[in-house]
């Protein structure tokens, strides 16, 4: 599942953000690839440790949690805390999957990858270049979406970032460990979710939503890891 979670960032904290970025000391990206991903990567990355990282992570973790369209279809368990890229004119990052497992620095809990997001700091016209492209069951698709927007794809999915040429790209990236370690599971799982609460919306006295949320229920508590 391919999701698109809009408007997490409006304009005027956009651009505060942007303003501190341009100020800030980079590393090399490779820092947090592994093995093979570090053959591919060519981009620069706060460290985890940054205080800015650090700020815009916890600010996007908080905004998520209150998300009802990530929370449907995430069903979040662990969230690895996010990290801040930036593809200048030249940088790229190759085909690749991610590591199943992360850690987060200073911690002993390991995180696994389910899904993987992308959230835009730059604004689409702002840069050439830079697509987000996954490779899903539906073919390949390219994305470059509106500053403050975000993507949700399957961790396992092989995508790559397309030469930036023109222009900077920012964005903010991690991983979310679910509760429901399955795609085809959550994407049910999120389609019933939608269901409910179209039908609940539109007839909210149906006899079926009280037997449909059961369902729902009873499938998550199958299903759920924790």
């Amino acid at each position: 599942m391919l999701l698109h979670i809009p408007g997490l960032f409006d304009a005027e904290e956009l651009a505060r953000i942007r303003e501190a970025l341009a100020q800030a000391d980079w590393a090399d990206g490779k820092i947090t690839a592994g093995h093979q991903s570090a053959k591919a990567k060519h981009n620069l990355q706060l460290p985890e440790a940054h205080p800015l990282a650090k700020e815009i992570g916890s600010a996007l973790i908080e905004r998520l949690w209150r998300n009802p369209l990530f929370m449907s279809a995430a069903l979040p368990h662990k969230v690895f805390p996010p990290l801040v890229n930036c593809y200048r004119e030249g940088d790229n990052f190759g085909f690749h999957i991610d590591n199943a497992l992360r850690q987060p620095q200073g911690s002993s809990e390991r995180v696994r990858t389910d899904l993987s997001s992308t959230l835009f700091l730059s604004e689409p016209d702002a840069y050439d270049g830079g697509e987000l492209v996954i490779q899903d069951t539906y073919g390949v698709q390219q994305i470059k979406l509106a500053a403050g927007d975000m993507v949700l794809y399957p961790g396992t999915s092989l995508h790559k970032v397309n030469p930036v040429t023109r222009g900077e790209r920012l964005a903010v990236f991690f991983w979310t460990q679910s509760l429901v370690r399955e795609d085809s599971q959550r994407s049910l799982l999120f389609e019933m979710d939608n269901a409910i609460r179209q039908l609940s919306a539109d007839v909210p006295e149906h006899p079926s939503l009280l037997q449909l949320t059961g369902t729902y229920h009873n499938l998550l508590r199958r299903w759920a890891e924790v």
